[in-house]
């Protein structure tokens, strides 16, 4: 039987052929991103609603974006695993500063007004923990004999866990034991684990805590499934790093083994016992200061005020984040370049780019300077920005700040696989014209190139939510859901360079707008958002709105439509005041 969702899905697939002539296409054959790009169709051709002044700066920017360069540090980056104070993570920090002082950027604060870089500080609460070697082999039984390693070291190169502890140089020989799930006492009834390596079906906190905090076993493989949505049917070799407490008593070690792993591990232990040989050499910089990178083209009229976009740094994918990282630098590298050569003028307000430790990164920035922060106007987060969609399933997303379809379920907005079920309280809502002028600015580059744009509700999880907290408009450019999310197959491979492009060209767009408007361009925003409360209204009704759902999109675009007031840098006048009362009054 059809479910709920999907029988919404087909109503509203079935009004929408109507509107754009189509025929209706069967349930069997509907999927999200049908669903989400029929949404983003119905909203019309929003990119023509943009301020004229948009093609000017898209044309600087599509020609001096080179998405060869922002793959470029994907594939630097790429070699590593991240994490703060590490030597990855520093030596992509250095890396991006290069290509910033490469691209214009001055080294250093007080090069301002010009356009400048700089590194700042806070006290790391982790472990700046690290590989340098890692390995486990099977032992031929009665010999001291190597056989067969138990990981390749490609593609199992993050088996090992954040936190695990080194063992001695020459490695350390002991039993494998197999016990089930492992997460319960029950699983170990009448086995001696003391000692030895403990493979287990459970996940890695469980099945430490039983076997290595309360039994004595100094390492542990987890052969827990990956996501549903990393399809290990389809890629047997598929898992999902993660790590262990750090814990400086047992100094032990853990490991996430794909399924090809852990059912060859099996299979020997089925023909009597194992022995496994481990050697592993770790590095903790505990003192290592939390570094973050920040860039910073200056606003010429009112440089208080800031758009900021953020990158993360941390975790060892290619698409997450180091595709993010290379849009972003590259984005600050075309914006810098165009303004040096006066084929748009310098920003009103301050674009700052910073790169560092997700979510961190952000509450660490804001909390430094709170006169700074109070007077962010809009904030976008770009992580995982260059999914090679064919290989990875991960469509360009815009996860919109909060919005109606954050509270309630609608068929034209299909959350991702990695939603969590829990809804936004619908009293938190604020309204922004955020959503749509980003959305206008993918849809331009769209237009060219045919770019797969699509828009899902609010989700939470990045550096947005941060700047969302503290009541900043902000919104995440993504791409979801990948199969290879989190794993250890997310390599540069599957990362687009032309995908990076198109990002990165739409959000500098968006960017220099939000940073630039004047009154003419927050007129045409004043109808771009009241065309696309508009539409969104006329959906409504098609996919059966209520009266609560159709009251609280009026009251949404009513704010949205105030907030165009402070767009403009030097601030609103009375005949945009009028625009936007008319504007307010045609939604209700």
């Amino acid at each position: 039987m059809p479910t709920r969702r999907v029988l919404c899905s087909l109503l509203l697939l079935t009004a929408l052929a109507s509107l754009h002539g189509a025929p209706t296409v069967g349930a069997q054959a509907q999927t999200q991103e049908t669903i989400a790009a029929a949404s983003v169709r119905a909203a019309g051709a929003l990119d023509k609603l943009l301020p004229k002044r948009s093609e000017a700066i898209y044309q600087a920017l599509a020609s001096r974006f080179r998405d060869a360069r922002a793959m470029e540090l994907v594939t630097f980056m790429d070699r590593y695993w991240r994490l703060v104070g590490n030597t990855g993570f520093n030596a992509s920090l250095d890396r991006l500063k290069a290509g910033l002082v490469e691209g214009g950027f001055h080294d250093g604060k007080a090069a301002s007004p010009a356009s400048a870089l700089w590194f700042d500080e806070y006290p790391n609460g982790g472990n700046g923990w690290e590989i340098v070697r890692a390995e486990m082999t099977i032992v031929k039984a009665g010999t001291s004999e190597v056989s067969e390693p138990v990981f390749d070291p490609v593609v199992d190169y993050i088996a090992l866990c954040i936190n695990s502890f080194s063992t001695a140089p020459e490695g350390v020989t002991t039993r494998l034991v197999y016990v089930g799930k492992g997460t319960d006492a029950a699983s170990y009834d009448g086995l001696d684990v003391k000692g030895a390596v403990v493979l287990g079906d459970g996940g890695m906190r469980g099945l430490w805590t039983q076997a290595v905090k309360q039994r004595g076993a100094i390492g542990v493989i987890s052969a827990a499934p990956p996501g549903r949505y990393t399809r290990p049917d389809q890629a047997p070799e598929v898992f999902q790093w993660g790590g262990v407490p750090y814990d400086d008593a047992a100094k032990a070690f853990g490991f996430n083994a794909s399924r090809r792993v852990a059912d060859r591990l099996k299979a020997r232990l089925a023909s009597g016992p194992v022995a496994v040989k481990t050697t592993i050499d770790t590095r903790f910089r505990p003192a290592s200061p939390g570094r973050y990178l920040v860039a910073e083209i200056p606003g010429r009229t009112a440089p208080d005020q800031r758009v900021v976009l953020v990158a993360h740094v941390q975790e060892p994918g290619a698409n997450d984040d180091a595709s993010g990282c290379g849009t972003l630098l590259e984005l600050a590298r075309s914006l810098q370049a165009a303004i040096a050569a006066k084929a748009i003028p310098p920003p009103a307000r301050t674009i700052t780019f910073v790169w560092g430790d997700e979510m961190r990164v952000s509450r660490e920035w804001l909390r430094a300077d709170a006169a700074r922060a109070k007077n962010v106007r809009y904030m976008i987060s770009l992580d995982m920005t260059g999914e090679n969609a064919a290989k990875t399933g991960g469509s360009f997303l815009i996860e919109k700040e909060p919005d109606p379809s954050a509270v309630w379920f609608r068929p034209s907005d299909p959350h991702t696989e990695w939603w969590g079920e829990d809804n936004y309280r619908a009293d938190a809502l604020q309204g922004s014209l955020l959503n749509d002028l980003v959305l206008a600015s993918c849809l331009r580059r769209a237009r060219d190139t045919g770019w797969n744009v699509q828009t899902n509700p609010y989700e939470g999880g990045s550096d947005h939510s941060v700047f969302l907290q503290a009541k900043i408009p902000a919104l995440l450019a993504t791409h979801f859901t990948d199969r290879y999310y989190h794993t250890n197959l997310d390599r540069a491979d599957k990362t687009s360079p032309a995908e990076m492009g198109h990002v990165g060209i739409s959000i500098g767009l968006a960017t220099m707008l939000l940073a630039s408007a004047d009154e003419a361009d927050a007129r045409a925003a004043v109808d771009l958002v009241a065309t696309a409360a508009e539409r969104r209204l006329a959906l409504e009704v098609t996919q059966g709105a209520d009266a609560k759902i159709l009251e609280a999109w009026k009251a949404w675009y009513g704010k949205a439509l105030e907030s165009v007031l402070t767009l403009p840098a030097g601030g609103s006048n009375e005949r945009l005041e009028q625009k936007v009362r008319a504007a307010r009054s045609k939604i209700g």
